[in-house]
């Protein structure tokens, strides 16, 4: 398969079939926004459900939570993310792009690699705020995280890497240099019942905070004991900018995080932390089923490490446009209680009820995007055959299980039967009916859609109350009874 336009040929199926909208399209569009249609809420609602399945319902030690989309502005001051939660932009003079820096240098090492070989070799690093040593290095891993602000504009000088978008070099500059300057990805919220600056709130930048200012509710409110989690599934919002590669990186996501809590002196946290890996991994690969051999490990480098955490790694998916982070896991230590508890002036520690100590617990997050993991899926399903394009989902994860049709839609008493059968294998199944076009293009549309069955009503089923069963992956098909259909299908689903 063609990998170089992979991404365009995934987002010209997702529309075509119903899994991703571009936001706001008959208003021309509104960037870094997706809606999901039909087929994509049914493949988003089922990765959340096996999220919290795994994670929450088969696990004794992890309890749920639904937090506040909007919050206190204190809560994002505690945690740093008023001051420290922003991305470093560059702007293109010529067809007024705003792109992240970082995006833009990362980028352009990996895909012109031998020119930027070519250029260091001539290149004196002389009154330079960057290091010719650590500019190999950042060269090496395509990675500049820990970077600058002026050493990011010193590397778009020095390699006058031109705009992704028209081309050009022609940055706005400051000092001669293109002028790199900090954003903050929080949404500011202003409620407008109380005057000042105390309407002032945020749209949250992700989902952990607010398990801790919650932490000392849960405790009190259930019989959780060290060491448990808190896990929660929801929405968050970040102002980025972001280089297209459809809902990878979008401004409102959904996020799966959990929030574990243990006793360092009682817990081997390197224990814990390959255990939250094992358990990561495996439900990526058993449970979603995608292919092993497009996931690696990637652990943080000290420069790129939040300073808060101890040990920080990355899950990466070999995505059509390179391998890139899928789920992140960290060692946040305690900063984020101590933090709270800091600027709420409450108490957030708990009493063992061994010892009668109090702790301020320690945490490990494992994180993830939810749209991401769906982009995966999808990624790694999407499959180029001879005569057809099929989406080979993992059956659990396929928006429909099974498609009925009449063979003939304009023939009442097959429409009638294949209806009767329909209304029958919904009660087990998400199914969906489909009497448009011919059988053929019917056929092409499920494939596409990733139904992992079709049942056809023929002339025949009227006779021997037998329909025709098609695989999606092998195309084979079988004659079943109707009466056998639905432990047959469940059989073949489980």
């Amino acid at each position: 398969m063609d990998k170089t336009n992979l991404i365009d040929k995934i987002t010209a199926l997702c529309k075509r079939r119903g899994y991703i909208f571009p936001g706001s399209e008959i208003y021309g569009g509104l960037a870094n926004t997706y809606d999901y249609g039909p087929a994509g809420a049914e493949l988003l609602r089922n990765i959340r459900n096996l999220w919290w399945e795994n994670f929450v319902h088969k696990r004794d030690d992890v309890v749920g939570l639904d937090a506040s989309v909007i919050s206190h502005q204190e809560i994002w001051r505690a945690s740093g993310h008023t001051t420290g939660f922003a991305d470093a932009m560059v702007d293109c003079k010529n067809c007024k792009l705003r792109m992240r820096a970082d995006h833009l240098i990362e980028d352009y090492f990996e895909k012109h690699n031998s020119v930027v070989q070519e250029k260091l070799q001539h290149t004196d690093l002389i009154n330079t705020a960057i290091s010719k040593k650590l500019l190999e290095k950042f060269i090496k891993n395509s990675k500049v995280e820990g970077a600058s602000l002026e050493q990011f504009s010193e590397m778009i000088s020095i390699f006058e890497m031109p705009c992704p978008n028209c081309g050009k070099y022609d940055w706005v500059l400051a000092n001669n240099n293109p002028s790199v300057r900090k954003f903050n990805l929080l949404f500011p919220v202003n409620l407008g019942i109380v005057e000042g600056d105390q309407s002032l709130a945020y749209l949250r930048g992700e989902t952990a905070q607010g398990m801790f200012v919650n932490f000392k509710n849960v405790v009190d409110s259930s019989r959780v004991r060290l060491p448990f989690g808190i896990a929660q599934l929801g929405k968050s919002f970040r102002n980025e900018i972001t280089p297209g590669n459809s809902v990878f990186r979008t401004l409102e996501f959904e996020q799966a995080e959990l929030e574990y809590f243990f006793d360092p002196k009682e817990e081997n946290w390197e224990k814990l932390f390959n255990e939250w890996k094992e358990a990561m991994w495996n439900f990526v690969v058993k449970t979603l089923g995608v292919k092993k051999d497009n996931l690696r490990w990637r652990e943080h480098s000290n420069e790129e490490r939040s300073f808060y955490s101890k040990k920080t790694e990355d899950l990466e998916y070999k995505f059509p446009f390179g391998f890139k982070e899928l789920w992140g896991i960290a060692y946040r230590t305690d900063y984020d209680l101590l933090q709270h508890a800091k600027f709420s002036k409450k108490d957030l520690s708990i009493v063992d009820p061994q010892t009668g100590k109090k702790i301020t617990p320690h945490v490990i997050e494992p994180a993830v995007g939810i749209n991401r993991l769906l982009l995966m899926v999808l990624s790694d399903s999407y499959t180029e055959e001879k005569d057809r394009v099929v989406l080979k989902l993992n059956p659990r994860l396929a928006p429909y299980k099974v498609a009925v049709f009449p063979l003939l839609a304009n023939k009442p008493e097959l429409v009638k039967k294949a209806e009767e059968i329909y209304k029958k294998l919904k009660e087990n199944f998400v199914t969906t009916f489909d009497g448009r076009g011919n059988i053929g293009k019917r056929y092409f549309a499920q494939d596409e859609i990733g139904t992992p069955f079709c049942v056809t009503v023929d002339f025949e089923t009227l006779e021997d109350n037998a329909v025709t069963v098609r695989d999606r992956d092998t195309m084979k098909q079988e004659r079943i009874k109707i009466e056998n259909l639905t432990s047959y299908l469940q059989n073949k689903l489980i």
